[in-house]
């Protein structure tokens, strides 16, 4: 009789159960897929191995939807601007790959001790103790519930709900294949969480000022072929430039967007490409080549240029990524033409 294959879930806590002290670390500025999981991983090993879970992440979270989530779900991470663990704790990295530049164990020095997460791994090299890296999977989430369903725990309505919204979030638009794993998912999540608070998230409030900065993207959008890009010299919240980003891409004849806004001193850069639109990790990756950091999904990148101080640097930025980006997308430097005509923007002044 042929033995029986041990699932992932076992071989995972098999593993982490040599480790009495253990912390989830996610990419900085976490979104809503790498809170969950976190999230997640951190009920199943306190619930099966009885030991204390931290759940940390660098940076802050953006986006009205994503901080309705925090508040009303009240996820247990905690978000710091550097780590340095006492004594030996095993670090499981989730939601990006240790060769990445966007998590506190890289600013740290430190080796993860296990890996799960759902990008493509680059080609760089390296070693850990448990992977479980999963290209064909939408969510991490959904591998996360997957853990959680094989050992028969049951996450409760808020963690339910805090994995559902993540695994909408990751398969928003034709984007995302839908893969078995996220199939299961969804249908073991549905008896666990609440629609009400699933409502409440995807319909968070809005300040007026993220209503001036949409206006203001709008009016700074301008199109080159089938490539998008708007750039706001300034903006009072960090999400705009993702949302903005979302937006553009439904624009009929536009297959590839960069936005990018200045949130106080910094840039803040989001890439969205359709399906003939290529990879938005590479066009921002060399868009932003020298000059800044990004990563992401072959369709949503995101990226950071820190240290625009001045004005005068703020403008040099902005035609120095307006060429790249369409160095990138393999455009001719041209004029391009504004998404609202500059006309109708006058005349509704």
């Amino acid at each position: 009789m042929a033995a029986r294959r041990t699932r992932r879930s076992e071989r995972f806590l098999e593993y982490i159960s040599r480790f009495e002290e253990i912390a989830v670390v996610s990419h900085n500025n976490p979104d809503p897929d790498a809170i969950s999981s976190g999230w997640a991983l951190k009920h199943l090993i306190e619930t099966k191995l009885d030991r204390k879970v931290k759940v940390l992440a660098g940076g802050a979270v953006w986006r009205a939807e994503n901080l309705r989530m925090i508040e009303l779900l009240k996820p247990p991470i905690t978000l710091v601007d550097k780590w340095m663990p006492d004594g030996d704790v095993a670090a499981i990295l989730i939601d990006c790959a240790p060769t990445a530049n966007n998590h506190l164990l890289g600013e740290g020095g430190i080796e993860p001790a296990a890996v799960i997460d759902h990008h493509e791994v680059d080609g760089k090299r390296f070693r850990v103790g448990y992977r479980d890296i999963r290209p064909r999977v939408a969510a991490l989430s959904s591998i996360a519930a997957e853990y959680l369903r094989e050992q028969k725990v049951e996450p409760g309505a808020r963690l339910a709900t805090s994995l559902m919204y993540a695994i909408n979030t990751e398969t928003t638009g034709w984007q995302a294949v839908f893969s078995p794993t996220d199939r299961k998912a969804i249908s073991w999540l549905n008896d666990f969480y609440d629609p009400a608070w699933f409502s409440d998230i995807q319909n968070a409030p809005l300040t007026r000022d993220y209503f001036g900065d949409l206006l203001l993207a709008l009016e700074k959008t301008f199109i080159y072929e089938d490539a998008a890009l708007c750039f706001l010299p300034r903006a009072t919240g960090p999400e705009i430039a993702a949302e903005v980003a979302d937006l553009l891409l439904r624009c009929k004849g536009v297959e590839r967007v960069l936005c990018a806004a200045v949130v106080g001193e910094d840039l803040l850069i989001s890439a969205r490409t359709s399906r003939a639109g290529g990879d938005a990790v590479s066009l921002l990756t060399k868009t932003l080549k020298k000059i800044g950091f990004s990563g992401g999904h072959r369709h949503r990148a995101g990226g950071k240029v820190p240290g625009l101080e001045t004005r005068a640097k703020v403008d040099e930025m902005q035609t120095l990524l307006r060429g790249q980006w369409l160095a990138a997308c393999g455009i001719q430097q041209s004029r391009g033409s504004r998404l609202v005509a500059l006309k109708e923007i006058v005349t509704n002044l």
